[in-house]
């Protein structure tokens, strides 16, 4: 399996250097989501003391032409900081600083959709929305070649790999370990993790998290994930359909709740009436290409649903939408919507949710507030 080429440099070596003190200066590594939607970027700069807020850290800006966001002509992009996390590889005092990004004319750039998510979620504060959102991915060498996988064919068919514990079950865990003990040191809601039905793939759970943090902690989780596969010389894919055939695709189900329904149910309404209306909606701010990413995964088979269709079951993996078990006995708690794919954007996903469900919106479109 192909490995990149840094992941061959010595790493004892690196570590004499990062074990250097800073002084009083800190490292702020600023992330934002590229031009593609998916995509993440980053560059850090020095900070004369540890900032203790959001609003300690200073606005910054990028080459917009480099990263799919602006012609070379008009290239200056801004990055305003929106979330403050501890940095896992460089450690404390140092920080992750995700970032809201504006064009030069101070406007929304298009796949900077936390602006109108936040928005949205204040409208409905008052609710306490949470979310749970299931990250599956696929571990992949430099080559594309899922990690442990035959050079020339295919693994044993899927069946013992959900869970699996043994090197002929479990491609990859060392990755898996060290993302998630970087989310709990950099103050991520991670809050689970499992090896995922295909060999190579594997999930972590982020949640409960209370509006707009869902996609704030989903997005850093993320970035930790791509850093640690980068130390490790592999790629770690969100794509919803990997390997074509008879294998699984990979989602990001998306559990949620209101404080209405935790406590007093109000369910069937949310998932037979509501959303079942809007699936068209729901579908195209489900994946960053308008639902054609997701059409290569929700077939019907997989445990996935049909992309056309809208349903509703308990305790069904194959339903648009999955009402667990004592949710359905108790009639109050979440549902988890089964639908946005794995390389959806959390902000997107999360907004389209409470539009519908709490703002009560119709029809195909957002509305304008």
């Amino acid at each position: 399996m192909a490995t990149s080429a840094s992941a061959s440099l010595s790493k004892a070596v690196k570590q004499q250097y990062m074990e250097l003190p800073q002084g009083d200066k800190v490292q702020a590594m600023y992330i934002w989501i590229d031009g593609t939607g998916e995509g993440l970027r980053c560059k850090t700069r020095t900070l004369d003391s540890e900032p203790k807020s959001i609003e300690d850290l200073p606005e910054w800006n990028f080459d917009g032409s480099s990263t799919y966001q602006s012609e070379g002509s008009n290239s200056d992009m801004y990055l305003i900081p929106a979330a403050m996390f501890r940095d896992p590889f460089r450690k404390d005092p140092n920080k992750l600083v995700l970032c809201q990004v504006l064009k030069y004319n101070r406007k929304p750039a298009e796949t900077n959709l936390r602006i109108t998510c936040n928005k949205v979620m204040e409208m409905v504060k008052d609710q306490h929305p949470w979310f749970g959102m299931e990250q599956e991915y696929t571990i992949l060498g430099t080559d594309g070649h899922p990690f442990g996988w035959p050079s020339n064919g295919f693994p044993g068919p899927q069946g013992p790999y959900y869970c699996g514990v043994g090197a002929d079950k479990a491609y990859g865990r060392d990755i898996v370990e060290a993302h998630y003990r970087a989310c709990l040191y950099a103050g991520v809601q991670i809050c689970g993790t499992n090896a995922e039905v295909m060999p190579a793939q594997w999930e972590f759970q982020v949640g409960p998290c209370e509006g707009i943090n869902m996609g704030d902690h989903l997005w850093v989780a993320r970035f930790i994930l791509h850093r640690v596969c980068e130390d490790f010389g592999v790629v770690a894919s969100f794509d919803p359909k990997p390997i074509p055939g008879n294998w699984n695709g990979a989602g990001c189900h998306t559990n949620f709740s209101t404080k209405e329904m935790r406590e007093d149910g109000g369910l069937n309404d949310l998932t037979h009436h509501k959303l079942g209306k809007r699936h068209s909606y729901h579908i195209r701010a489900y994946d960053p290409k308008g639902g054609l990413d997701n059409a290569r995964r929700l077939t019907g088979h997989h445990e996935t649903s049909n992309i056309n269709e809208f349903s509703a079951g308990v305790a069904n993996r194959g339903a648009s939408i999955r009402i667990p078990r004592n949710v359905g006995q108790e009639k109050k708690g979440y549902f988890e919507d089964r639908r946005p794919s794995a390389n959806c954007d959390p902000y997107g996903v999360t907004e389209a949710l409470i539009r519908t469900c709490l703002l009560n919106e119709e029809g195909d479109e957002p509305a304008d507030y």
